[in-house]
C-alpha cells in the first residue's frame, strides 16, 4: 500500500528544452509521458528565461522579484559604482553575501526540507546554476566545480561528482543518480539537472543532427531514471517531476548594448558604474543610480526605434514579468524576425553581447520572451495526479510548492501555486 512506503519526489531538469521539440521520433519517452500521465499545457518561463534565473525560482517557489537572483549577469553596487558580475561564476554566492549581507532573500526547498528528510542535488550545468539550488548549504549539491554536504562540508574523492561538462557527462552524471540516489531513502527531495539540449544549443543549430541527437540522449536518460524509480516502488511513493526552464531560439545578428550607449552620450555615466548593462543573451538588464535615470529616459525614445529592440520595459511593464530590484530600471527585449535556419527552424533573434566570447550566430540562445523560449515543459508522473493536462498556465514557481504539497509540508510565502493531485 502506498502508506507503507516512504513518500519522495524526484525532479529532473533537461535544460534548454522547449516544448515544441517533444514527439514520439524525437523524444519517445518524454512524449509517452506526456500522454499518459498529468502534464502542462501551457507551462511559462520565468524572465530572464537564463538558467540561473531558473534555478533559483524553481528552488524558491518566487520570481526573481522576491528571491532576488535577477539574472545570468547581474549588477551590484559595490564601492559607490555599479559593477556586472558573472552570476555563473562559483564564488559569486560569497561575492553577493559580501555585498548584499544574503544570497537567496527567500527559504529554498533545501531549507524547507533540511529538517524533513533533506535535499540532493546533481547538476551538470553552470556552477552558478547549480548552487543556487541551495545556495546556503541546507542540503547536498554535487557539481564538477565542487561537490557540497550540509554546512558546505566538502565532498571529495568519490563522492564529488567529477563528471565532464558535455553529454558524456550527463550520462555519467544520470547514471551515478539511479545507482546511488534513487535506491536511497536519505532524502525527500532528489533533483537531477541535465546540462542537454542546452549546451548542445549554444553551439549548433536548432533542428541540426547535433541537436537531435542530444534529445535523443536526454530522452533516454530520462527514461533509464524512471526505469530505476520502478525498480524500488515496492519501497518508495514517488513522485517524478519531469520538466525543462526554458526553450531556445536562433541567433540571427548581435548588438553591444553597452557599446550603444556610449556611442549616445552616455560614455561617461558608463565608465563611471552609474550606469551598467548586464546580457541575458536575447534580452539585457540596465541598472541605473538615481541620478543616471533621467539621462537613460532621454535615449529610449531613439533606442525604440533601434532594429534590434523588440520591447523596453520599465516600471509597471517590468515589474509585471515577475523581475524587479533597487538598482535595475529597465530590461531590452530583442527584436525577433521571421526567418528560417538552415534546418527550417522558424525565428530569429538578435543577441546582446556580453564580451565573454564572440556570439555564436545560427545557434541557440535564449534569455527574453520570446514564444521558443519561454515554452519549457511540465509532466508529473504519480498516480494520484492521474492523466490529461492541467488546463490554467502554470510556471516554473509552481513547482516547489506542487513538491512540498506532496510532501505533506507546509505551502506558504510562494508566488506559485501547487498543483494538486488529480488537478
Amino acid at each position: 500500500m502506498t502508506s507503507s512506503r516512504r513518500r519522495r519526489a524526484i525532479l529532473i531538469v533537461c535544460d534548454g528544452l522547449g516544448a515544441e521539440w517533444i514527439n514520439a521520433e524525437r523524444t519517445p519517452t518524454l512524449a509517452a509521458l506526456q500522454a499518459g500521465h498529468r502534464s502542462a499545457s501551457d507551462h511559462r518561463a520565468v524572465f530572464p528565461s537564463v538558467t540561473r534565473v531558473s534555478a533559483a525560482s524553481i528552488a524558491t517557489g518566487c520570481h526573481p522579484a522576491r528571491h532576488g537572483l535577477e539574472g545570468n549577469q547581474m549588477a551590484l553596487f559595490e564601492d559607490g559604482r555599479l559593477t556586472v558580475h558573472n552570476v555563473g561564476a562559483p564564488s559569486f554566492r560569497q561575492t553577493m553575501r559580501q555585498v548584499t549581507g544574503q544570497t537567496l532573500r527567500v527559504p529554498t526547498l533545501a531549507e524547507r526540507l533540511a529538517s524533513c528528510g533533506g535535499q540532493v542535488a546533481y547538476s551538470n550545468v553552470s556552477p552558478g546554476a547549480a548552487y543556487f539550488l541551495d545556495p546556503d548549504h541546507f542540503g547536498t549539491v554535487l557539481h564538477r566545480a565542487g561537490s557540497f554536504g550540509p554546512g558546505g562540508a566538502a565532498l571529495t574523492g568519490a563522492a564529488h561528482l567529477a563528471v565532464t561538462h558535455d553529454l558524456a557527462g550527463d550520462i555519467e552524471m544520470a547514471r551515478r543518480f539511479c545507482a546511488e540516489i534513487v535506491p536511497s531513502d536519505e532524502h525527500a527531495l532528489s533533483v537531477l539537472w541535465l546540462a542537454n539540449p542546452d549546451l548542445t544549443l549554444h553551439h549548433e543549430p536548432l533542428g541540426s543532427p547535433e541537436h537531435l541527437q542530444a534529445l535523443k540522449v536526454t530522452d533516454g536518460l530520462v527514461r533509464e531514471v524512471l526505469d530505476a524509480v520502478r525498480a524500488h516502488e515496492d519501497r518508495f511513493d514517488t513522485l517524478v517531476v519531469v520538466g525543462s526552464d526554458h526553450g531556445h531560439e536562433t541567433v540571427g545578428r548581435s548588438i553591444h548594448i553597452a557599446r550603444w550607449l556610449s556611442e549616445n552620450g552616455l560614455e561617461a555615466e558608463l565608465r563611471h558604474g552609474r550606469i551598467a548593462v548586464a546580457s541575458q543573451g536575447t534580452s539585457a538588464l540596465i541598472y541605473a543610480t538615481e541620478k543616471a535615470r533621467p539621462a537613460l529616459e532621454g535615449v529610449f525614445p531613439h533606442m525604440r526605434h533601434e532594429p534590434w529592440v523588440g520591447a523596453i520595459l520599465t516600471g509597471e511593464m517590468l515589474a509585471a514579468t515577475g523581475l524587479s530590484g533597487k538598482m535595475l530600471f529597465a530590461a531590452v527585449d530583442t527584436a525577433r524576425h521571421d526567418e528560417r535556419n538552415g534546418y527550417g527552424v522558424a525565428g530569429t533573434r538578435w543577441l546582446v553581447e556580453d564580451g565573454e566570447g564572440p556570439p555564436e550566430i545560427g545557434c541557440g540562445h535564449h534569455g527574453g520572451l520570446g514564444p521558443q523560449e519561454t515554452r519549457p515543459f511540465l509532466v508529473l508522473v504519480h498516480p494520484d495526479f492521474g492523466q490529461g493536462r492541467i488546463e490554467r498556465t502554470t510556471s516554473l514557481v509552481d513547482i516547489a510548492p506542487t513538491i512540498l504539497s506532496f510532501l505533506g509540508q507546509p505551502v506558504d510565502r510562494f508566488d506559485g501555486t501547487a498543483v494538486t493531485a488529480g488537478q
